[in-house]
């Protein structure tokens, strides 16, 4: 296993698209508001006698800014200059609730909320406050019983927005801090802190008059904590975020928070006030992860994932009405419909009214109805509703029924996903409505139901009796170009969408899901009619195997490729509780039979293994995608059957490996692993996927 700790970590608070990030050495980390990426600042962490300063290595030598002022003046002498402890020196104990760091006779523990996300209307403003406060609560605890002098703890940070300023927290009653303009924010109400400003760390620590505390020039703020000789102590902050008025454009919008919420002063004085419950709400998480026994790889990897989830996630209100988004990382694009439906697994867990919130969304402002076109053929067929990749970018929402990816005339990234997408809103609408149990929400959109069995008819062929239950036609929109899938930046064997083997099995499950819910319903032929697709996809897939058993990436188009995805579809199935459709002794008994013998054919190093056991989503490609594998290891060894084993264990360890990899662990949870490089999809909600894994009943 890679020992590296020093892998960045996104600590969020709920809905406050925020980040307090930490983890990799250097200014890599910081406080970040809205950003696709780290803020890249000094964080200061440590402990100061006179003679030493000792800090955890989140900082680098800067130049003296005073320079910039003082242009004649006289180099000063050497002064006690903060240094890092040494690797040796460090501990860290990494939960998805809380994350510890241990060096010399200093513990620092941020504590991070991991808990279900409350519906406005359906609890308390109590409850809501509690939940969607943007703050951390972070604890610092220096042990000073073994000497007999006190010495000073600190915490605080470098600015670098070149906008706000740094400046302390003021006009608050026992309270201090520090701030960054009126976005971010550090405070603590223990005895024995004060707050200071200054050019550098020993600037701070070498004042000794108090007037000069305030210092406004300086870009470093800290906290600097008296810790008592012959005592331990523990001194407590509230780590705080806030964007006042409006947050989007396209939409007007702002965050829920600012309800209860006016600036970040209140925010502070609120969080400290209630720091106890505070504190508390990622503990039933990690009980729940501990419970699990998933191995410390996997452990890792799925703490992890949330972390990132919980940064990308935004929470807003549009005229008064909640709008739950999910930025994509790096990328920043607003609710991206491939991922939603991954993330599914995790809101469902944790709060399935966020996925409902997502697809009124969707289907309000950014679903549209096309016609389609058989490829090289400009004749246009009928098409239907579908739905765009996303709702926006970088806080913009973009026009109704357009997405910010999408452009027409090409065969590659940035095409339509307009099957994909249809495919996607449908399996989070089925599972919603059949988890969650609301059918009032099926009913009343029992029409879109209907809408979307048509158009995935028109998709697959116009001629009724030349339907074999498998995508055949792109979208109008294509212009001539053809339809893409999410696998983007894949080479054809995940990249195209028409004859797909990964969206053939998804519509597959989309066919039974379908057919299940009109069967609830009492519409016998919409179900009927759902139910021979289902079965004409099952006998289409089935028939491509080759002598091996093995099953082509692109159906009847010679590509021999190789793909694990091909086992996709059949988490659709699994999450409606259809175990008789997965049955191996059921009507699809010949299906699952051929994704299971394709399973252990691909498996093999050479194929869909790379040389570590790190598993490889195509022959083709070396751009594997660890939210993919994820869902993929869950549904081989829970819906297949296929025990890990030592074969198991050495990809869990393999993927762990990637994300602790140096070159990569700056992004904290990445997607897109080249090679065992992170290439893209970066700093990445997607990969709580893996919660999946605590529902798996056999981990070995």
């Amino acid at each position: 296993m890679n020992t590296n700790i020093h892998f960045n970590t996104q600590h969020s608070p709920i809905g406050a698209f925020a980040s307090f990030t930490l983890g990799a050495k250097g200014a890599k980390g910081g406080l970040g508001l809205e950003l696709g990426k780290p803020a890249d600042q000094n964080v200061f962490i440590g402990i100061a006698d006179g003679e030493s300063i000792t800090c955890l290595p989140f900082f680098q030598e800067t130049a003296d800014d005073s320079a910039r002022f003082d242009v004649e003046a006289v180099a000063a002498l050497k002064r006690v200059v903060p240094r890092p402890w040494a690797d040796n020196e460090i501990r860290r104990e990494f939960a998805a609730g809380t994350d510890t760091w241990r060096a010399g006779d200093l513990a620092f523990s941020i504590h991070t909320p991991v808990m279900p996300a409350p519906e406005p209307g359906k609890v308390s403003e109590k409850d809501l406050r509690l939940a969607y406060v943007p703050a951390l609560t972070v604890e610092l605890t220096v042990d000073n019983t073994r000497l007999k002098k006190d010495r000073l703890a600190i915490f605080g940070f470098q600015g670098n927005d070149p906008v706000r300023g740094m400046r302390l927290v003021e006009g608050l009653e026992k309270i201090t801090g520090i701030a960054s303009g009126d976005t971010l924010a550090i405070a603590s109400d223990s005895p024995g802190v004060h707050s200071a400003l200054g050019f550098s760390v020993e600037d701070i620590l070498e004042e000794s008059d108090p007037f000069n505390h305030s210092f406004g020039i300086g870009g470093v703020g800290l906290l600097v904590c008296r810790a008592k000789a012959g005592k331990k102590q523990t001194f407590r902050f509230a780590v705080c975020f806030h964007r006042a008025g409006r947050a989007t454009t396209g939409l007007d919008t702002r965050y829920h928070y600012t309800r209860h919420f006016s600036d970040i002063e209140s925010v502070a004085s609120y969080a400290l006030e209630n720091f106890s419950a505070l504190k508390k709400r990622g503990d039933a998480f990690d009980k729940k992860l501990a419970k699990a026994k998933l191995g410390e790889a996997r452990s890792f990897m799925l703490a992890q994932a949330v972390h990132s989830y919980y940064g990308s996630t935004q929470f807003l209100e549009c005229a008064g009405k909640p709008l739950w988004a999910v930025n994509e990382g790096e990328y920043r694009m607003l609710n991206t419909l491939d991922l939603t439906i991954d993330q599914l697994f995790f809101e469902m867990e944790m709060n399935p009214w966020t996925v409902r919130n997502e697809l009124d969304w969707f289907l309000k402002r950014y679903s549209y109805t096309d016609t389609v076109r058989f490829p090289g053929d400009a004749t246009e067929h009928p098409g239907g509703l579908t739905f765009t990749h996303d709702m926006g970018i970088t806080n913009h929402f973009s026009p109704p029924q357009r997405s910010v990816y999408e452009k027409s005339g090409l065969h590659g990234c940035f095409s339509h996903m307009s099957h994909e997408e249809l495919v996607n809103w449908l399996v989070c609408a089925l599972v919603y409505a059949k988890q969650s149990g609301d059918t009032a929400w099926r009913k009343k959109n029992l029409p879109t139901f209907q809408k979307i069995l048509t158009s995935l008819l028109n998709r697959d062929h116009p001629d009724p009796a030349q339907r074999d239950g498998v995508m055949s036609l792109d979208s109008s929109r294509c212009a001539g170009g053809s339809e893409i899938t999410t696998y983007d930046s894949l080479d054809v064997s995940l990249g195209q969408a028409r004859n797909n083997l990964y969206l053939a099995v998804k519509c597959w499950g989309s066919y039974l899901g379908l057919a299940d819910l009109f069967s609830a319903v009492g519409d016998k032929k919409r179900a009927a009619i759902a139910l021979d697709q289902a079965r004409r996809a099952a006998a289409t897939i089935s028939a491509t195997a080759d002598k091996n058993g093995l099953l082509p990436a692109i159906l009847h188009e010679n590509v021999e490729s190789r793909i694990i995805p091909a086992i996709e579809g059949l988490v659709i199935p699994h999450a409606l509780g259809l175990k008789k459709t997965l049955s191996p002794d059921g009507e699809f008994g010949a299906l699952i039979a051929a994704l299971r013998r394709h399973l252990r054919g691909v498996l093999k190093q050479g194929i869909c293994l790379f040389s570590d056991g790190g598993w490889k989503i195509s022959s083709t490609s070396n751009n594997s995608w660890l939210s993919k594998v994820y869902l993929c290891q869950f549904i081989a060894s829970e819906i297949l059957g296929e025990k890990p084993g030592k074969a198991g264990a050495a990809a869990d360890k393999a993927h762990a490996a990637w994300l602790r990899d140096p070159q990569n662990s700056y992004w904290a949870w990445s997607d897109q692993i080249v090679s065992g490089s992170a290439q893209g999809s970066k700093y990445y909600p997607r990969g709580v996927t893996s919660i999946l894994w605590i529902k798996e009943r056999n981990h070995a």
